[in-house]
């Protein structure tokens, strides 16, 4: 009995030298358990996370590229594994822009370019005009912020489905308005069909979209120093100056940012026009996203439907690395 006790008061004191650091202060060594669980949570958390990025993304885009090299048609929609697998020739058929397929795609993407174009400039525009209007205090702001905000808080589907009905040719506000009460035309307009479909589209992409640039344009401008506008005052600037020279340059990270996310929600948006048109777009308004979803769906040939999606995907990830060299060029110059 009389050893054991001995044993056990050696031990504690090595325990204590061992425990002592540089300097003779004392430590305690962090047990391997705890030190497990305090390094392991981060990732416990964003398991769910990841597990469903995979299930969303990741899972269906690697199957989407394997479909792409297999002749993936409506004969073989019960055994996906038994399609013949036919390489690049799904790749060569859409890229053959002197074939009907090819041509189609052709014209589609030209379509999406000029969509693309004009909803995130129209929409970049009216969110940061409305965000600088707006800084300055005054009665009834908070009821305009508010306001501004409804087209980004209401469901995509619900809002869409209203502009359809506005855009009816018979009894639709849209024609109401401009026809019966202005008379800035001479017949009732076609707005789902024909060569207006395009102004349809564009119009209710960029009341979907601009509050989306408003919000961010807004907090953005609260990182700016109300002293430089101050100071510019005392200096004689105007508030064209001001916007010019103060405003607009400080919001330039920003609106990198913004642009960016702008074009790859515009070139991408499937929701706008498959609810405004059905499934079968108008020629002039066409884009891509519904011309692959018929190419896949409506004519059952998913090999070609999936090709057209990999170079869709390729082209979007080039010009997103190009413009993010360009901008992060742009910024170190404005740096040094």
């Amino acid at each position: 009995m009389t050893a054991t006790v001995t044993t056990d008061s050696r031990t504690e004191k090595s325990d204590r030298v061992t425990s002592r650091g540089a300097g003779g202060a004392r430590r305690r060594l962090p047990r391997i358990p705890g030190r497990i669980r305090q390094g392991g949570l981060p990732y416990l958390l964003l398991l769910p996370a990841v597990l469903l990025e995979l299930l969303v993304h990741v899972i269906p885009m690697i199957i989407g590229i394997v479909m792409s090299f297999r002749q993936l048609t409506q004969f073989f929609i019960g055994n996906w594994g038994a399609a013949p697998w036919t390489g690049l020739d799904n790749y060569r058929i859409a890229v053959d822009f002197n074939a009907p397929i090819g041509e189609a795609l052709l014209h589609s993407f030209f379509v999406t370019c000029v969509f693309t174009f004009f909803a995130v400039g129209l929409a970049w525009l009216f969110g940061v005009t409305a965000a600088i209007m707006l800084q300055e205090n005054f009665r009834g702001r908070g009821f305009l912020r508010a306001i501004f905000l409804v087209p980004y808080a209401l469901p995509v589907y619900a809002a869409v489905i209203t502009w359809a009905f506005m855009f009816q040719r018979d009894n639709g506000l849209v024609n109401h308005v401009l026809h019966d009460q202005l008379g800035l035309t001479d017949q009732p307009s076609f707005w789902l069909i024909g060569d207006n479909s395009i102004y349809a589209l564009i119009v209710v992409s960029v009341w979907k979209g601009w509050p989306f640039a408003f919000l961010i344009v807004m907090a953005g401008l609260q990182n700016i120093p109300r002293e430089l506008y101050e100071a510019s005052a005392i200096d004689g600037a105007g508030i064209w100056q001001q916007i010019r020279k103060i405003t607009l340059p400080s919001l330039r990270p920003v609106n990198q940012v913004l642009v960016l996310v702008l074009f790859l929600w515009t070139f991408n948006d499937f929701n706008t026009p498959y609810v405004l048109f059905g499934k079968a777009a108008p020629e002039n308004a066409d884009l891509i996203s519904i011309h692959i979803y018929q190419s896949s769906f409506v004519t059952w040939n998913f090999g070609t439907g999936s090709a057209m999606s990999v170079l869709l995907l390729l082209f979007l990830l080039v010009v997103t690395a190009v413009y993010l060299l360009i901008t992060s060029r742009g910024r170190k110059g404005a740096d040094a």
